[in-house]
């Protein structure tokens, strides 16, 4: 029982270690990739294609929904405390601040953490990696980057019209409920809003994405041979990706609060 146990645990660390190895892999490479990747520049721009622009719609539809809601049952329990004012701030943290970055990853991870783990482990069992090896190209330069920058580029970009996109919707809700001028409303969101604010929400966006791609490709490149993995790939993608973005959606949100 014991040496299954440390097996277990000796496995899973070498699964870490592997992870943080390949993160690191593709940081080395995005300097030489920028400066030097204009074969792999394609993929780059259709990823961002994929993943930011046929994304935006579902996304801004998601953003007018939660700014609409959280305008409506916070304005409604403000009200009850006369703590009217406080909306504005409730906005800041709700949206830009905490559910923009982590919607948007949810919905990254739905589309493009499926589709990159899906595609990536393909190219493996099709021994398409094979092929690039054998004539001298890196798969990490010409596969994994692209793809990791698309992602990361992509979700910040969903994040800043998921937040503008929410905040608009809770202002078609106020012209509703308490007739407001836009220059009124939006001036009070600035007074609210801080560059810390604004920082904390860029970085979660980047981390996020880092995080969505990293696992995505990582668990694309870890298939075998068998075709049945391919689907085991995607699903382990999505749960390591999920996982991970509410960890670390956590912990930065902790160093928020305590610094």
């Amino acid at each position: 029982m014991l040496k299954q146990i440390g097996h277990a645990v000796t496995s899973r660390f070498s699964q870490y270690r592997y992870t943080v190895g390949f993160f690191g892999k593709i940081l080395r490479g995005l300097v030489p990739f920028i400066l030097q990747g204009h074969a792999s520049y394609k993929i780059l721009v259709m990823q961002i294609l994929f993943t930011f622009v046929e994304a935006l719609g579902i996304s801004s539809m998601l953003a007018l929904g939660i700014g609409a809601a959280v305008n409506v049952f916070g304005a409604s329990f403000l009200a009850n405390i006369s703590q009217n004012q406080l909306i504005y701030q409730l906005l800041i943290i709700a949206i830009t601040r905490e559910l923009g970055p982590l919607l948007t990853a949810f919905l990254i991870i739905a589309r493009s953490a499926t589709a990159i783990a899906t595609e990536v482990s393909g190219m493996v069992i099709s021994h398409e990696i094979e092929a690039f090896v054998s004539i001298g190209i890196d798969p990490i330069e010409h596969i994994a980057i692209p793809r990791f920058l698309g992602v990361t580029i992509s979700l910040l970009l969903l994040n800043i019209y998921f937040c503008i996109f929410g905040l608009f919707g809770s202002f078609f809700v106020t012209l509703l409920i308490n007739p407001l001028p836009a220059s009124e409303y939006f001036n009070n969101l600035l007074q609210v809003i801080t560059i810390k604010d604004l920082f904390i929400t860029f970085v979660k966006s980047i981390a996020f994405g880092m995080i969505i791609s990293t696992f995505a490709l990582l668990h694309g490149f870890s298939v075998e041979r068998a075709s049945t993995e391919i689907p085991i790939a995607a699903l382990r993608a999505v749960t390591s990706a999920f996982a991970w973005c509410v960890l670390a959606d956590v912990i930065i949100s902790i160093l928020y609060y305590i610094s």
